[in-house]
This record gives structure tokens, C-alpha cells and sequence, in this order.
């Protein structure tokens, strides 16, 4: 089932998410709906606060970065094999220098910006059948987690560019939260009082 996606502005987008236990209700659905939404979004990432809940999840599949020519082979080949599930996760290191690359985000449409991240990064996490992994990621593969990680700590990309770009695209981001934008998936906006599209 695909769900809205929640809009810049809503509370639990800069909530800092909490761990769940096996037990959480209906989890598998759960996922399941998650990769629904992602996919019909063509999005490559979904933190779970972004269909509102405050937990510490998220998915990726980078395959669609496996295109870029400027890339590897190898780099290629991992992107295209990396669907997955991270639950309760947390990053034990970044390293290297960091780079700049364009990002944007399903909750925040229509922006992208340049974001600095390190472009290694260590994390432990459990997977959809609760193994345990510690995993190092690199590039592209780490960016994605990198952003969907700052999702369960209440951070969006927008909160990691200068203070100049955030000023340019106040506007548009206030027009986010109120619903004026155009998006062909489903959204809930936070300062509507229908909620959705």
C-alpha cells in the first residue's frame, strides 16, 4: 500500500526517532508499504518518519545511481545490489574528506542542494529478519544512508546547507508546508487542514 509522504514542516520530520523492538505491530506490512511508497515516488531512500512514524528505520535501494557513467564498475555493481532494510541503526564512523553532491528529498520536492558529507561510513544496524550487521559503506551507497540516517535524528538536508542558500529557498519551503507545490505521489501536508493530495 503506498502511504504519504510527509511534507517539510510536519513535527515529526525533526523528531529524533526511537528504537523499536521485534515486537513492533505489524513491521513486515510495515516495510512492505514503505518500499510501495518509495518506489512509486522513484525515490532511492524512506526513513520511516517520512510516512510518520517516529522510529528508527529506514530503506534504500541506490539502483538507480548504477547509471551514472562517471562511476566504476565495482561502484556500479554494489549500487545495483543493495536494496535494504536498516532498523535501529547507528553509524559507529565517517571518514575521509568530505565531497559535495546535489541531494534532494521526498519530503522536500523540487529542492536539491549541494550537501558535504565524508564519503566512508561504518554502521550497525538489523535487518528486516533482526540480524545483526556491521557493515562500511562508500560513495554514493553511503550518502544515501547518510541522509536517511539523519532522517531518525531529526535532521534534513535543508539543516546542512549555509545560512545564504537557506534564505533563497525559504519561500519555496514555506510553500512545501502549505501544500503549493505539484508532486505526482501522494503527500500530507502539515499546514493543511485535509492533510493529503
Amino acid at each position: 500500500m503506498i502511504l504519504p509522504i510527509v511534507a517539510y514542516g510536519d513535527p515529526v520530520l525533526k523528531k529524533k526517532a526511537k528504537a523499536i523492538e521485534k515486537d513492533y505491530p505489524k513491521l513486515e506490512e510495515l516495510i512492505n508499504n514503505m518500499w510501495d511508497t518509495m518506489y512509486n515516488a522513484y525515490g532511492v531512500g524512506l526513513a520511516a518518519p517520512q510516512v510518520g512514524l517516529p522510529i528508527r528505520m529506514f530503506i534504500i535501494d541506490p539502483e538507480p545511481f548504477s547509471e551514472d557513467e562517471e562511476l566504476d564498475e565495482k561502484e556500479r555493481e554494489e549500487l545495483k545490489n543493495m536494496r535494504k532494510v536498516f532498523i535501529n541503526p547507528q553509524i559507529i564512523t565517517e571518514e575521509g574528506e568530505e565531497w559535495a553532491f546535489g541531494e534532494g528529498c521526498l519530503s522536500i520536492p523540487e529542492i536539491r542542494e549541494d550537501v558535504f558529507r565524508k564519503p566512508e561510513i561504518k554502521i550497525e544496524y538489523l535487518d528486516e529478519n533482526w540480524e545483526k550487521h556491521t557493515d562500511t559503506f562508500s560513495g554514493l551507497a553511503a550518502r544515501v544512508i547518510q541522509h536517511e540516517y539523519d532522517h531518525i535524528e531529526g535532521i534534513l538536508f535543508t539543516d546542512k546547507i549555509s545560512s545564504l542558500k537557506k534564505r533563497l529557498i525559504k519561500s519555496k519551503l514555506a510553500n512545501i508546508s502549505k501544500g503549493k507545490i505539484k508532486v505526482d505521489y501522494k503527500m500530507r501536508f502539515p499546514n493543511l487542514k485535509k492533510g493529503r493530495i
